[in-house]
């Protein structure tokens, strides 16, 4: 199918948009490692039921011990910590706000690929890179949102930020393989290793009883739900759809449009405030991540 992979590339930048509402709300009653061991184990099942509808074999052949263990180890890294650390930067942060920290997705793919995968920077990516760069200081700044306490601004940045960290280096280092993998199996791989590498922190966690109580409330499922289904379920093939049919340059500028997405969704629907910073910001970013996704 012509433009298959940029297709699904749009597609996951879409439904993570609409996820990030669900999950930015979700976050108002359900802890961050809590909401990502909801997502993984509900999404988790629902790949599983995918796979056996479409006839997947569960054990591909052709496949060895360094192949499990790579899919695994980027499981690990960019959903068991990447997602618990985007949690709680939408929570700290707002959605619209942590839609424009996420854009360094792009910028700390390149970094990894440039020193992981023998890649080169074009100047157009390196405008790019100090565009989102740019965007980043701006939120940064205080007068950019009073309504956020100094602490709360800096946390939220810094959880953020390293969150895209941990997303990037667990895709790079599935990249060489990743046109080996079949696409449902990878993605189901990957998010049971993130459900795998949280389930042992949170049954050791002190507080764990606070962790995981909500998660039984079924009024928490209205949000928690339509979350997972797009956010985990959809988006995730999607994306990994992308990477695996695509250029990654070319799936990751398509993936960041969600950005605009998530601020015009977080206005209409969560009623955030549409401050001239943020709105500068995110035009920044936008722009500054279309760059430095360009081949």
């Amino acid at each position: 199918m012509p433009y298959l992979g940029e297709i699904l590339a749009l597609l996951s930048g879409l439904a993570w948009a609409g996820a990030s509402i669900f999950f930015r709300l979700s976050g108002q009653t359900v802890p961050p490692l809590g909401l990502n061991l909801f997502k993984n184990a509900l999404a988790l099942i629902l790949l599983t039921l995918t796979m056996l509808l479409a006839g997947e074999a569960f054990f591909p052949a052709g496949l060895v011990a360094a192949d499990y263990a790579l899919v695994l180890a980027s499981g690990a890294i960019g959903i068991a910590v990447s997602d618990t650390l985007y949690f709680a930067s939408i929570n700290a942060l707002g959605a619209s706000l942590s839609a424009v920290v996420a854009t360094l997705y792009s910028p700390f793919i390149i970094c990894f690929s440039l020193i992981f995968l023998g890649e080169r920077l074009s100047l157009k990516q390196t405008a790019g890179v100090l565009l989102i760069l740019a965007a980043v200081l701006i939120i940064s700044y205080r007068k950019a949102d009073r309504s956020l306490s100094k602490k709360t601004l800096s946390a939220g940045i810094t959880a953020g930020v390293l969150a895209q960290l941990a997303t990037a280096a667990g895709i790079v280092i599935l990249k060489p393989r990743l046109g080996h993998y079949p696409l449902l199996w990878v993605t189901n791989i990957r998010v049971g290793s993130g459900l795998l590498f949280l389930t042992a922190p949170i049954l050791a966690h002190p507080g764990r009883k606070l962790l995981l109580g909500p998660l039984v409330r079924k009024a928490n499922w209205k949000f928690l739900v339509p979350a997972t289904v797009l956010g985990t379920y959809l988006s995730m093939i999607s994306w990994m759809g992308g990477m695996k049919y695509a250029q990654a340059s070319v799936a990751a500028a398509l993936n960041q449009l969600s950005t605009v997405f998530i601020f015009i969704l977080a206005i209409i629907f969560l009623r955030e405030k549409a401050t001239p910073a943020k709105v500068a910001a995110v035009a920044i970013a936008a722009a500054g991540a279309l760059l430095a996704s360009a081949p």
